[in-house]
């Protein structure tokens, strides 16, 4: 069985950028070799080469568009591969795209030989994503993110339906869960209900100590 993804997103917090977002890349290989899990990254876009150059942990970009050519400040699947990236998010609820959208940059992240994780806000959404055969379909209650209110705790069956209705479409589709994730029990519990690791962001790059934190989310793995 292959491990499971624990996926942090430094969003655009000041604290995930320059020497901070450093020390938190620094602390994910620490962990990730010491503890098997695999424990990926999605940096602020200035940094994606620098960690794909410095760091053994797999680097998402926070987003992509499936264009390419003539497009100012966009972010075109193929420069995001070239920087070294393993994959992307897609439709974060931060960053929201239509339906054909979405479908178009998972086309894209496959043409460029990049994993795709589709975010979505509700079981419907979920099977929506995983009907274009993304690499994970991400689960995250917008309500919850940032709250400090697991999703794990507060809705529960949102995880077991979402990975009931994905793995119906497609079972080579995995499923990631987050919102409010922020302890080893959060991780332990999404993967007690079916899914393949969490997606998180503010619990590790707002922490005082980023190291402690990622140990404790390996930790019941």
């Amino acid at each position: 069985m292959s491990s499971p993804l624990i996926l942090v997103n430094f969003k655009s917090y000041r604290e995930g950028a320059g020497n901070a977002a450093g020390q938190i890349g620094s602390a994910a290989e620490l962990v990730m070799q010491e503890s098997g899990v695999t424990i990926g990254v999605a940096p602020q876009f200035v940094e994606l080469h620098p960690f794909c150059k410095h760091y053994e942990i797999p680097v998402y970009a926070q987003h992509i568009d499936a264009v390419e050519g003539a497009f100012t400040g966009r972010i075109p699947a193929f420069t995001v591969r070239a920087a070294g990236c393993v994959g992307s998010l897609i439709n974060h609820s931060e960053r929201r795209l239509t339906i054909a959208e979405i479908e178009a940059c998972v086309e894209a992240a496959k043409f460029n030989h990049l994993e795709s994780v589709v975010c979505t806000n509700n079981v419907a959404v979920s099977a929506a994503a995983a009907a274009f055969l993304p690499t994970y379909v991400a689960i995250e209650p917008p309500e919850l993110i940032g709250s400090g209110i697991s999703v794990t705790k507060a809705d529960p069956d949102i995880i077991k339906n979402s990975v009931a209705a994905v793995k119906r479409i497609s079972p080579d589709v995995k499923v990631l869960c987050g919102a409010g994730i922020q302890s080893g029990e959060c991780v332990k519990t999404a993967i007690d209900f079916g899914a393949d690791g969490v997606l998180l962001a503010s619990s590790v790059v707002k922490a005082k100590d980023p190291e402690a934190v990622l140990r404790d989310l390996v930790s019941l793995l």
